[in-house]
């Protein structure tokens, strides 16, 4: 028996948008249903990050049409990756080494007839060719750091300002936004580097006291009105490129004492929990604007069951999110693959996408 995606397979990707739903079909109050073939991590990079020009043969089409398959109104695709190189061409970033495809603008070209949105990532804690460029404002340790300087927002903003104009991408998915060490309760000391010091005169009008006489009260507020001013120039920039631009904030920690106290929450387009529990997803709402999406995640890290997770975020309204490297070369197996096995005999990723296949085309999630 012919399953949904082995009859979508058989037609030119062309032809596709007949059988999906057109842009204006993805009504506001439609929960998002989203995955990532993710370049992120990958051998040869440093911090466990992919070396740039890993993948860089990445066919648009194949991925458009794997994602169609998968029943996804939304890509999660890659503008910049944490290796600091951009998935477009001609942009003021360079581009993944070997990059074979204008990719992300291929994928926007690709996807929009068919009434999937494109969201672009970038990586605000992290960003490899950004600290091997300046190594004096960049802490040096794994995780996120980078402080958010004054030239890193201008260098950060820049690149999101061009990749909106050049690819035509929906949005922008910003990772990790977080100082230095955030993201984790209790929040750890940070360093205090000379551009730290000097981003402290910058926030708060007054000489930097020396570390002796910094107390824990002081670097909060500190670390709050770093993340204010980032978000402010982060959400001017994309709005001014494109007013309707989606901003997807994913937070580890979304009670995060550094969102605390600004507009970051209120203001977001859609906000991610990616610990992925529905009940702290769902808590989420009194943190949020009544515009704000509210989207879950599934990876093998958070522990999740598919099997609940899925379907009853979809009854909830809270989108539905996942993502993995790529498996089959640059890619993944065809989603008929995913669908024609049994979910007894899957299990991580392979049964992450298996449960999302059948909720994401409307089959029984069991089934």
């Amino acid at each position: 028996m012919k399953t949904v995606t082995t009859v979508l397979c058989m037609l030119p990707l062309c032809l596709l948008a007949s059988c999906k739903k057109t842009p204006a079909a993805v009504a506001a109050d439609e929960p998002v249903r989203a995955y990532c073939i993710d370049y992120n991590w990958g051998e040869g990079g440093a911090h466990g990050f992919a070396r740039p020009g890993l993948w860089a043969d990445a066919d648009p089409e194949a991925h458009v049409r794997w994602y169609a398959d998968l029943g996804c109104n939304v890509i999660q695709s890659f503008a910049v990756s944490c290796n600091g190189y951009a998935w477009y061409k001609n942009g003021i970033i360079p581009e993944q080494p070997g990059l074979k495809h204008d990719f992300l603008t291929e994928q926007v070209r690709l996807a929009r007839p068919l009434g999937m949105k494109v969201i672009g990532y970038f990586c605000a804690g992290a960003n490899n060719k950004w600290e091997e460029d300046h190594p004096d404002l960049c802490y040096q340790m794994d995780g996120q750091q980078i402080p958010f300087t004054q030239q890193y927002l201008d260098y950060l903003c820049a690149s999101i300002d061009d990749a909106i104009r050049k690819t035509g991408i929906d949005g922008i998915m910003l990772d990790w936004f977080y100082n230095p060490g955030g993201g984790r309760s209790p929040l750890p000391p940070l360093r205090w580097l000379p551009c730290e010091q000097e981003m402290y005169r910058e926030l708060t009008g007054e000489d930097f006291p020396g570390t002796d006489s910094m107390t824990a009260e002081t670097e909060l507020s500190f670390r709050r009105k770093a993340i204010d001013r980032a978000w402010k120039q982060i959400r001017e920039t994309a709005k001014r490129a494109k007013s309707d631009c989606i901003i997807w904030l994913t937070a580890y920690e979304v009670n995060s004492e550094e969102y605390q106290g600004n507009s970051v929450l209120k203001e977001v387009d859609w906000l991610m929990n990616e610990s992925g529990d529905i009940e702290r997803t769902q808590a989420m709402q009194s943190l949020v604007g009544t515009h704000t999406k509210l989207i879950t995640c599934l990876a093998n890290w958070n522990g999740q069951n598919p099997l609940e997770t899925v379907p009853d975020a979809l009854a909830r309204g809270i989108g539905i999110y996942g993502f993995t490297k790529p498996v089959a070369g640059s890619a993944m197996p065809p989603v008929d693959t995913y669908l024609a096995a049994r979910l007894d005999t899957l299990q991580g990723d392979a049964l992450n996408i298996a449960v999302l296949a059948r909720c994401f085309n409307g089959l029984p999630p069991g089934e």
